[in-house]
Protein backbone atom coordinates (compact mmCIF):
# COMPACT_ATOMS: atom_id res chain seq x y z
CA UNK A 1 0.00 0.00 0.00
CA UNK A 2 1.75 3.14 1.23
CA UNK A 3 4.00 2.23 4.18
CA UNK A 4 6.22 5.34 4.02
CA UNK A 5 4.46 8.67 4.17
CA UNK A 6 7.51 10.90 3.81
CA UNK A 7 11.27 10.42 3.36
CA UNK A 8 13.72 13.21 4.11
CA UNK A 9 17.19 11.78 3.58
CA UNK A 10 17.81 9.22 6.35
CA UNK A 11 14.66 10.34 8.16
CA UNK A 12 11.44 8.44 7.35
CA UNK A 13 7.92 9.11 8.55
CA UNK A 14 5.90 5.90 8.44
CA UNK A 15 2.22 6.03 7.56
CA UNK A 16 1.40 3.48 10.25
CA UNK A 17 2.95 5.64 12.95
CA UNK A 18 1.05 8.74 11.84
CA UNK A 19 -2.29 6.94 11.75
CA UNK A 20 -1.59 5.22 15.07
CA UNK A 21 -0.93 8.61 16.68
CA UNK A 22 -4.12 9.95 15.10
CA UNK A 23 -6.02 6.92 16.43
CA UNK A 24 -4.89 7.56 20.00
CA UNK A 25 -5.58 11.29 19.81
CA UNK A 26 -9.05 10.87 18.30
CA UNK A 27 -10.01 8.20 20.82
CA UNK A 28 -8.77 10.33 23.71
CA UNK A 29 -10.56 13.43 22.38
CA UNK A 30 -13.85 11.55 22.17
CA UNK A 31 -13.39 10.13 25.69
CA UNK A 32 -12.70 13.54 27.26
CA UNK A 33 -15.63 15.14 25.44
CA UNK A 34 -17.94 12.38 26.70
CA UNK A 35 -16.53 12.78 30.23
CA UNK A 36 -17.46 16.47 30.28
CA UNK A 37 -21.02 15.73 29.16
CA UNK A 38 -21.39 13.15 31.94
CA UNK A 39 -20.06 15.33 34.72
CA UNK A 40 -16.84 13.37 35.21
CA UNK A 41 -13.54 15.07 35.94
CA UNK A 42 -12.24 15.66 32.41
CA UNK A 43 -8.70 16.35 33.64
CA UNK A 44 -8.59 13.00 35.44
CA UNK A 45 -10.01 11.27 32.38
CA UNK A 46 -7.33 12.90 30.22
CA UNK A 47 -4.58 11.72 32.57
CA UNK A 48 -6.11 8.24 32.64
CA UNK A 49 -6.22 8.25 28.85
CA UNK A 50 -2.48 8.93 28.67
CA UNK A 51 -1.81 6.03 31.03
CA UNK A 52 -4.06 3.86 28.87
CA UNK A 53 -2.23 4.82 25.68
CA UNK A 54 1.17 3.91 27.15
CA UNK A 55 -0.22 0.64 28.55
CA UNK A 56 -1.85 -0.19 25.20
CA UNK A 57 1.43 0.27 23.33
CA UNK A 58 3.43 -1.80 25.83
CA UNK A 59 0.78 -4.50 26.16
CA UNK A 60 0.40 -4.86 22.41
CA UNK A 61 4.12 -5.36 21.94
CA UNK A 62 4.38 -7.81 24.85
CA UNK A 63 1.66 -10.03 23.39
CA UNK A 64 3.35 -9.76 19.99
CA UNK A 65 6.50 -11.20 21.56
CA UNK A 66 4.47 -14.01 23.14
CA UNK A 67 2.62 -14.92 19.94
CA UNK A 68 5.79 -14.87 17.82
CA UNK A 69 8.18 -16.02 20.53
CA UNK A 70 9.89 -18.64 18.36
CA UNK A 71 10.97 -16.00 15.84
CA UNK A 72 12.30 -13.67 18.52
CA UNK A 73 14.10 -16.56 20.24
CA UNK A 74 15.73 -17.63 16.98
CA UNK A 75 16.76 -14.07 16.18
CA UNK A 76 17.00 -11.96 19.36
CA UNK A 77 18.04 -8.92 17.33
CA UNK A 78 14.46 -8.77 16.05
CA UNK A 79 13.49 -7.37 19.46
CA UNK A 80 14.74 -4.03 18.16
CA UNK A 81 12.11 -4.15 15.41
CA UNK A 82 9.42 -3.68 18.06
CA UNK A 83 10.20 0.03 17.99
CA UNK A 84 8.88 0.15 14.40
CA UNK A 85 6.13 -2.43 14.62
CA UNK A 86 2.64 -2.35 16.02
CA UNK A 87 1.35 -5.02 18.35
CA UNK A 88 -1.53 -7.33 19.18
CA UNK A 89 -4.65 -5.31 20.00
CA UNK A 90 -5.85 -7.68 22.72
CA UNK A 91 -2.52 -7.36 24.53
CA UNK A 92 -2.90 -3.60 24.57
CA UNK A 93 -6.54 -3.79 25.64
CA UNK A 94 -5.89 -6.18 28.53
CA UNK A 95 -2.95 -4.24 29.95
CA UNK A 96 -4.81 -0.95 29.46
CA UNK A 97 -7.78 -2.27 31.45
CA UNK A 98 -5.46 -3.44 34.26
CA UNK A 99 -3.75 -0.04 34.41
CA UNK A 100 -7.11 1.72 34.25
CA UNK A 101 -8.38 -0.31 37.23
CA UNK A 102 -5.30 0.69 39.21
CA UNK A 103 -5.55 4.38 38.27
CA UNK A 104 -9.28 4.66 38.97
CA UNK A 105 -8.94 2.95 42.32
CA UNK A 106 -6.07 5.23 43.28
CA UNK A 107 -8.03 8.38 42.39
CA UNK A 108 -11.48 7.15 43.47
CA UNK A 109 -12.97 7.48 39.99
CA UNK A 110 -16.34 5.83 39.31
CA UNK A 111 -15.46 2.47 37.78
CA UNK A 112 -18.06 1.51 35.20
CA UNK A 113 -19.12 5.06 34.21
CA UNK A 114 -15.48 5.79 33.39
CA UNK A 115 -15.12 2.62 31.34
CA UNK A 116 -18.34 3.55 29.53
CA UNK A 117 -16.84 6.93 28.65
CA UNK A 118 -13.80 5.28 27.03
CA UNK A 119 -15.48 2.43 25.13
CA UNK A 120 -16.58 4.36 22.00
CA UNK A 121 -13.18 6.06 21.92
CA UNK A 122 -11.48 2.66 21.86
CA UNK A 123 -13.65 1.65 18.90
CA UNK A 124 -12.90 4.90 17.06
CA UNK A 125 -9.18 4.67 17.69
CA UNK A 126 -9.05 1.04 16.62
CA UNK A 127 -10.94 1.78 13.41
CA UNK A 128 -8.38 4.44 12.47
CA UNK A 129 -5.44 2.33 13.65
CA UNK A 130 -6.38 -0.52 11.34
CA UNK A 131 -6.10 1.87 8.40
CA UNK A 132 -2.49 2.23 9.47
CA UNK A 133 -2.18 -1.56 9.30
CA UNK A 134 -3.58 -1.43 5.78
CA UNK A 135 -1.01 1.16 4.72
CA UNK A 136 1.83 -0.84 6.28
CA UNK A 137 0.60 -4.19 4.94
CA UNK A 138 0.58 -5.91 8.34
CA UNK A 139 -2.33 -7.98 9.72
CA UNK A 140 -2.95 -9.16 6.16
CA UNK A 141 -5.49 -11.74 5.06
CA UNK A 142 -5.54 -15.07 3.30
CA UNK A 143 -5.38 -15.38 -0.46
CA UNK A 144 -8.75 -14.83 -2.13
CA UNK A 145 -10.24 -14.11 -5.52
CA UNK A 146 -13.12 -12.08 -4.14
CA UNK A 147 -13.75 -8.89 -6.16
CA UNK A 148 -12.77 -6.77 -3.15
CA UNK A 149 -9.39 -8.48 -2.70
CA UNK A 150 -6.35 -6.27 -2.23
CA UNK A 151 -2.88 -6.87 -3.70
CA UNK A 152 0.29 -5.46 -2.16
CA UNK A 153 3.24 -4.64 -4.42
CA UNK A 154 5.64 -2.42 -2.44
CA UNK A 155 8.89 -4.39 -1.80
CA UNK A 156 9.36 -2.50 1.47
CA UNK A 157 6.08 -3.95 2.74
CA UNK A 158 7.19 -7.46 1.81
CA UNK A 159 10.55 -7.17 3.58
CA UNK A 160 9.24 -5.17 6.55
CA UNK A 161 6.27 -7.28 7.66
CA UNK A 162 6.44 -10.30 5.35
CA UNK A 163 3.31 -9.43 3.40
CA UNK A 164 2.89 -11.61 0.27
CA UNK A 165 3.40 -9.44 -2.80
CA UNK A 166 1.44 -9.79 -6.02
CA UNK A 167 -1.15 -12.03 -4.34
CA UNK A 168 -4.82 -10.99 -3.93
CA UNK A 169 -5.62 -11.09 -0.21
CA UNK A 170 -8.60 -10.57 2.03
CA UNK A 171 -8.46 -6.93 3.23
CA UNK A 172 -8.78 -8.00 6.86
CA UNK A 173 -7.57 -4.58 7.99
CA UNK A 174 -10.62 -3.02 6.33
CA UNK A 175 -12.87 -5.74 7.73
CA UNK A 176 -11.83 -4.70 11.21
CA UNK A 177 -12.12 -0.99 10.46
CA UNK A 178 -15.67 -1.53 9.22
CA UNK A 179 -16.50 -3.73 12.21
CA UNK A 180 -15.16 -1.16 14.69
CA UNK A 181 -17.02 1.66 12.92
CA UNK A 182 -20.26 -0.32 13.09
CA UNK A 183 -19.65 -1.05 16.79
CA UNK A 184 -18.94 2.64 17.46
CA UNK A 185 -22.18 3.72 15.80
CA UNK A 186 -24.14 1.01 17.62
CA UNK A 187 -22.75 2.03 21.01
CA UNK A 188 -23.64 5.68 20.44
CA UNK A 189 -27.11 4.68 19.27
CA UNK A 190 -27.58 2.35 22.23
CA UNK A 191 -26.86 5.15 24.66
CA UNK A 192 -29.61 7.24 23.07
CA UNK A 193 -32.30 4.57 23.28
CA UNK A 194 -34.94 4.56 25.99
CA UNK A 195 -34.12 1.06 27.10
CA UNK A 196 -33.13 0.67 30.75
CA UNK A 197 -29.51 1.64 31.11
CA UNK A 198 -26.95 0.82 33.77
CA UNK A 199 -23.31 1.63 34.43
CA UNK A 200 -20.97 -0.65 32.49
CA UNK A 201 -23.41 -1.43 29.69
CA UNK A 202 -21.53 0.48 26.99
CA UNK A 203 -18.14 -0.97 27.91
CA UNK A 204 -19.21 -4.60 28.17
CA UNK A 205 -21.33 -4.31 25.02
CA UNK A 206 -18.17 -3.15 23.26
CA UNK A 207 -16.21 -6.12 24.59
CA UNK A 208 -19.00 -8.49 23.50
CA UNK A 209 -19.31 -7.10 19.97
CA UNK A 210 -15.60 -6.74 19.40
CA UNK A 211 -14.95 -10.25 20.66
CA UNK A 212 -17.52 -11.67 18.23
CA UNK A 213 -16.25 -9.66 15.27
CA UNK A 214 -12.59 -10.42 15.98
CA UNK A 215 -13.31 -14.14 16.32
CA UNK A 216 -14.88 -14.16 12.85
CA UNK A 217 -12.28 -11.95 11.17
CA UNK A 218 -9.50 -14.21 12.45
CA UNK A 219 -10.69 -16.91 10.03
CA UNK A 220 -9.64 -14.64 7.15
CA UNK A 221 -6.25 -13.61 8.56
CA UNK A 222 -3.12 -14.96 6.86
CA UNK A 223 -0.31 -13.53 8.96
CA UNK A 224 1.47 -15.61 11.64
CA UNK A 225 0.00 -14.67 15.05
CA UNK A 226 0.31 -17.72 17.30
CA UNK A 227 -2.13 -20.47 18.21
CA UNK A 228 -3.61 -21.84 21.41
CA UNK A 229 -5.08 -25.29 20.90
CA UNK A 230 -7.33 -25.00 17.79
CA UNK A 231 -7.66 -21.22 18.03
CA UNK A 232 -5.50 -18.30 17.05
CA UNK A 233 -4.35 -16.30 20.07
CA UNK A 234 -6.97 -13.61 19.49
CA UNK A 235 -9.72 -16.17 18.94
CA UNK A 236 -8.82 -17.85 22.22
CA UNK A 237 -9.05 -14.51 24.05
CA UNK A 238 -12.38 -13.85 22.33
CA UNK A 239 -13.68 -17.22 23.53
CA UNK A 240 -12.99 -16.04 27.07
CA UNK A 241 -14.16 -12.45 26.76
CA UNK A 242 -17.46 -13.03 24.92
CA UNK A 243 -19.10 -15.19 27.62
CA UNK A 244 -17.51 -13.01 30.31
CA UNK A 245 -19.11 -9.93 28.78
CA UNK A 246 -22.52 -11.64 28.70
CA UNK A 247 -22.15 -12.55 32.38
CA UNK A 248 -21.08 -9.03 33.29
CA UNK A 249 -23.94 -7.44 31.37
CA UNK A 250 -26.45 -9.69 33.11
CA UNK A 251 -24.92 -9.05 36.53
CA UNK A 252 -24.71 -5.27 36.13
CA UNK A 253 -28.25 -5.14 34.75
CA UNK A 254 -29.53 -7.05 37.78
CA UNK A 255 -27.99 -4.44 40.06
CA UNK A 256 -29.94 -1.68 38.33
CA UNK A 257 -28.91 1.97 37.87
CA UNK A 258 -26.28 3.33 40.26
CA UNK A 259 -27.56 5.63 43.02
CA UNK A 260 -27.79 9.21 41.81
CA UNK A 261 -25.43 10.54 44.45
CA UNK A 262 -22.84 7.79 44.21
CA UNK A 263 -20.87 9.17 41.28
CA UNK A 264 -21.06 12.70 42.68
CA UNK A 265 -19.43 11.57 45.93
CA UNK A 266 -16.73 9.72 44.02
CA UNK A 267 -16.07 12.79 41.86
CA UNK A 268 -15.76 14.95 44.97
CA UNK A 269 -13.25 12.50 46.45
CA UNK A 270 -11.37 12.44 43.15
CA UNK A 271 -11.19 16.24 43.07
CA UNK A 272 -9.73 16.31 46.58
CA UNK A 273 -7.15 13.61 45.83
Amino acid sequence: MYPRLLELGPFTIYTYGVLLAAAFLLGLKLATARAKRRGLDAARVLDLGIYIIVAAIVGGKLLLIVTDFSSFRANPAEIMSLARSGGVFYGGLILAVIVAFWYMRRHAMPLWPTFDVFAPGIALGHAVGRLGCLMAGCCYGLETHAPWAITFSDPFTGSYVGTPLGVPLHPTQLYETLAETAILLFLLWLERTRTRTFAGRTFWTYILLYGLSRYIIEFFRGDPRGTIWIFSTSQFISVILVPLSVIMLAWLASRGPAPAGGDARLRARSARA
